[in-house]
């Protein structure tokens, strides 16, 4: 083996495959005890630990887990060689997210394997925190996070990110906006005006119906309005909208699901979808996500959020516009996601663990996200660099676009948040399964809702 051991030879293995994102967190426990700690350091490590300059003992692994798409892998080892500089002592192995996150992780928390940094969102990350499997967070703030960096988070992600009990389990990723999507070309086409800051649900609904056409003349609808995901979020920004809530604020084991301010929004989108027949179902665009069906020109809008952004303004051939998301009767309301960073609560490492969070929450880092593929920041002080990174790679599209729209709801305060159950595991599935037979099946009216509402509430 030209002086080489077997431990060297397994060490630069693990390294390749490392890099190349082949190992889970568990052969990673298990080959980091076989080889021993100074074989991974100097080895394995090599390409995303620390820079030659005198790597102490007593140095640690931390194993941070993020998405796994084509993108960001590359980015975040790039950008974490900054991290590296400046704690010496840390070694950073990135893992991608494991296939069906949301239950991988509570297997592996329950194994005691889990990342020690990893992201999470949704209704998901809450279920993490319920179950007692992510740090609290709350004493670290104090000590170390500034009140300006807290006020330039938006006021509603931030305060998503502390459970029902106290526990403040992550701090901002990037803030993902609610807005809607249009298509000129075909705004133009119809001579219907451009929707704008003063649109509300009812010029929304106008506009629908003056875009939703026969295209080829064959009897059968082929370009809709509008279209939504039939989601958590994306029916709950209604609701709000309507002065509702799925979840009552006060009592998270309280269902409002059944109250008639959330029934009227959920009308207002059956009625669309079934009987204006002007809001495209899952159906009627062969089950094509949103973003696709509007990239498609199968509709003429779509409500969907700046994550997207890249996508669409790469894959389509009109121009684009943004504006938006149009107020609700009571209130005006938009999706802000939870996308955070959290620490398990197993790690062994919780102070070296917090070092490389308060980095992956630093500006420096949300430049990265959204320069490499426009991920909105979770601080408004750089979002005018997230639109100076849209308007450089796409100077013609992004020419006249508003992308300061998604994060209009950060600016101005009217962000909403995913409300969550105190047992989501009981109560999303039942919501799911109805939400599924009403609006993208027809298969059930709303009434069904009632019956939701009450099972979720016993189940709580």
């Amino acid at each position: 083996m030209s002086g080489r051991g077997k431990s060297q030879v397994w060490a630069e293995e693990l390294g390749a495959r490392l890099r190349e994102g082949r190992v889970t967190r568990r052969e990673f426990l298990r080959l980091s005890a076989m080889l021993g700690v100074s074989a991974v350091s100097s080895g394995a490590l090599a390409a995303c630990g620390p820079s030659a300059g005198g790597e102490s003992t007593e140095s640690v692994q931390l194993v941070y887990q993020d998405w796994r798409t084509d993108w960001f892998p590359g980015m975040a080892q790039e950008v974490l060689q900054q991290f590296h500089s400046n704690n010496p002592n840390i070694n950073v192995f990135y893992q991608p997210d494991p296939e069906n996150l949301p239950e991988t992780m509570v297997e592996e928390m329950q194994a005691g394997t889990a990342a020690d940094v990893f992201q999470g969102c949704c209704t998901f990350m809450p279920r993490w925190a319920q179950l007692g499997h992510v740090m609290d967070l709350t004493e670290l703030i104090a000590r170390d996070i500034e009140q300006s960096t807290i006020d330039d988070w938006d006021v509603a992600q931030y305060a998503a990110f502390r459970s029902t009990d106290g526990v403040r389990f992550a701090l901002p990723k990037y803030r993902g906006g609610l807005a809607l999507y249009y298509n000129k070309d075909l705004f133009d086409e119809y001579g219907v005006d451009y929707p704008d800051y003063n649109w509300d649900h009812e010029k929304y609904a106008e506009a629908m119906k003056a875009l939703t056409h026969d295209r080829d003349g064959d009897g059968e609808t082929d370009l809709w309005g509008s279209m939504l995901d039939i989601s958590w979020e994306r029916i709950q920004v209604h609701i709000n909208g309507w002065g509702g809530h799925i979840v009552d604020p006060n009592d998270a084991k309280k269902s409002l699901l059944a109250e008639p301010e959330a029934m009227a929004a959920m009308q207002w989108i059956y009625d669309r979808m079934w009987v204006d027949r002007t809001m495209a179902s899952f159906r009627d665009v062969q089950n094509i996500e949103t973003r696709q069906a509007f990239i498609q020109g199968h509709v003429a809008m779509v409500e969907d959020g700046s994550w997207a952004l890249k996508d669409i303004l790469t894959n389509t051939d009109f121009r684009v516009g943004v504006a938006p998301f149009p107020a609700g009767p009571v209130r005006r309301a938009t999706l802000a996601t939870t996308d955070g960073f959290g620490i398990y609560a197993g790690t062994k490492h919780p102070e070296a663990a917090w070092e490389l969070l308060k980095f992956l929450v630093s500006p420096e880092y949300g430049r990265a996200m959204a320069k490499a593929n426009f991920l909105q920041p979770a601080r408004a002080s750089i979002v005018p660099d997230w639109s100076g990174f849209v308007q450089e790679q796409f100077p013609e599209k992004a020419a006249e676009l508003d992308v300061a729209a998604f994060a209009d709801g950060h600016i101005k305060g009217y962000s909403v948040t995913t409300e969550v159950f105190e047992q989501m595991n009981e109560a999303e599935p039942l919501v799911q399964e109805a939400w599924n037979k009403i609006f993208t099946l027809n298969q059930a009216d709303l009434s069904l809702m009632e019956e939701v509402s009450s099972k979720i509430e016993a189940s709580q």
